[in-house]
């Protein structure tokens, strides 16, 4: 009697059709700082991305609210701590334009080559870490060589390489040093060599190209409707910058173009970083050659303090032996000062109150607007092109979380 054998059939592996979540981050090289992306993945294809943030938050605003104009300066630059002078810049331009202060021309040309060397160097920090995120080593090498020089110039002028603590309401801290000019002019002429070096190595590159050509693209009128600003806006043929729209500081006295793309993508990202850089320079080289003399500080903004009748062992009673700082006390008024900082408008909301202290100090930081778009803009892509797109953005968590 023949036994019926039964086949079974074979083990086949069974296919995963539910989605994956993923973190990213907070302690992703890629991410550029403390952000975590909760992404959900069908294979390789993003579905949906919701970003995390605060793990850098360390209350910016409600210091600023205790704090006199001059104490809070050496917190400042942690906001966005690659483009220090920036944060310097609003902060004293706030009290500045509350308190109708004058600021004298060799400070303003001052301020002017200093936050252009500033905007050159966060532009260095976003190319060489952009390119490493998508494959790219030898930039991220290249950069720090110019971005070191930078520095050295920093050095030179506010005795701090990264926090300078250098502006101040009514001018700036110290003077140039002899010497300064002719050797921050002397980095200009070699740093345009060096960006086209950085234009031979990368813009023609078919890997990069590929990675980064129609990634990422915003359209003009959603640009605008989300609110999106410096390289992120102008990438997408909007011809709008802060220097040219507010004529603030002496930028109308110099002849510059307003560097701008039509296509959207993180290829024209690129595109209008680099021609910023070169733009800057332009900037730097007429400020240099036409810097007036003449005072760097608007001394009259010392003589702020009130003849003060001090109480009996009152509060200031009890360091009346001290000569007291010169506090600027802030008009019962509000105002919105905002810069074109390198990664868009940064501004500050201020609310004075006949007091030292601002009652109300409201940062507008460019980087936590541009980062609302990235969940769109990463949905339907691939896992891969999150890190080309976020790149693209250009965020420092310090100024996203404050």
């Amino acid at each position: 009697m023949e036994e019926c054998i039964e086949e079974k059939p074979m083990n086949l592996p069974a296919t995963r059709k539910d989605l994956m979540i993923v973190n990213m981050g907070p302690h992703h090289p890629s991410m550029h700082g403390v952000l975590r992306l909760i992404v959900t993945l069908d294979g390789e294809d993003v579905i949906d991305c919701e970003p995390i943030l605060g793990y850098l938050h360390r209350g910016m605003e409600k210091i600023a609210e205790n704090r006199t104009i001059l104490q809070y300066l050496p917190y400042v630059t942690r906001w966005d701590y690659l483009a220090t002078m920036f944060t310097e810049a609003i902060t004293v331009n706030g009290p500045e334009q509350l308190g109708n202060i004058q600021v004298p021309k060799r400070a303003s040309y001052i301020r002017v080559i200093m936050l252009e060397l500033s905007r050159i160097a966060s532009h260095l920090l976003w190319l060489g870490p952009f390119m490493a995120d998508i494959g790219a080593q030898t930039p991220f090498f290249y950069i720090f060589r110019e971005r070191e020089l930078v520095y050295d110039l920093f050095e030179a002028a506010t005795g701090m390489r990264m926090m300078h603590n250098y502006f101040r309401i009514g001018g700036i801290a110290a003077d140039l040093p002899h010497g300064w000019i002719d050797k921050c002019l002397d980095f200009c002429d070699y740093f345009l060599t060096g960006v086209v070096e950085y234009q031979k190595l990368i813009t023609q590159n078919p890997i990069f190209l590929e990675r980064v050509e129609g990634v990422g693209i915003i359209g003009r009128e959603e640009v605008i409707n989300w609110g999106l600003s410096g390289p992120m806006l102008r990438a997408s043929g909007i011809q709008w910058d802060l220097r040219k729209v507010d004529h603030y500081k002496c930028y109308g006295e110099f002849d510059w173009e307003v560097q701008w793309q039509k296509e959207g993508d993180a290829l024209a990202r690129y595109l209008v970083r680099i021609g910023e850089m070169t733009e800057s320079i332009k900037i730097i080289q007429q400020a240099l050659e036409g810097i007036p003399g003449g005072p760097y500080e608007n001394l009259e903004t010392r003589c702020f303090d009130r003849e003060r009748n001090p109480e009996w062992n009152d509060f200031e009673y009890r360091f009346i032996s001290k000569k007291p700082s010169p506090t600027f006390e802030l008009p019962k008024q509000e105002l919105y000062v905002r810069v074109e900082a390198p990664k868009g408008e940064l501004g500050i909301f201020l609310i004075g109150d006949q007091n030292g202290f601002p009652w109300r100090w409201k940062i507008r930081p460019p980087g936590f607007i541009n980062l609302q778009i990235l969940p769109q803009l990463v949905k339907r892509m691939k896992l891969a092109d999150i890190m080309t797109i976020l790149g693209s953005i250009d965020i420092i968590m310090g100024e996203v979380d404050r």
